[in-house]
């Protein structure tokens, strides 16, 4: 089954880490990727450019209508993804809990049911 863990950033929440607690962020990532390689688990991984570098498109009456920013107005965003093929929910879960930015934000785990 794959699954995919969601990252989402606070901008706020970020400017108040450390430049160690940053790096600490980075490695592990560094260190999880290797760890899900290893294991056969990584089908892939992505990081997104923040909202500001985003373009929302809407079509409406056939019209298609383009703003600056993210579909959902937060200051909290997604940020990066990975997805896993795992035996079950519960190592999805527990891959979840390792993902450093887990610490700091949420970290969301959502079942893929299509792939095209």
């Amino acid at each position: 089954m794959r699954y995919l863990l969601t990252l989402h950033m606070n901008p706020t929440l970020w400017a108040t880490l450390t430049d160690d607690r940053k790096n600490a962020v980075y490695e592990g990532h560094g260190a999880f990727i290797k760890l899900i390689t290893e294991s056969g688990e990584m089908v892939e991984t992505k990081a997104l450019a923040e909202p500001a570098e985003t373009k929302t498109i809407q079509v409406k009456n056939g019209v298609a209508q383009t703003k600056n920013g993210g579909y959902v107005e937060s200051e909290a965003f997604l940020c990066g993804y990975y997805v896993v093929d795992v035996d079950t929910e519960a190592r999805a879960v527990e891959l979840a809990t390792m993902i450093p930015d887990a610490q700091y934000t949420a970290v969301e785990v959502r079942k893929v049911v299509h792939e095209g």
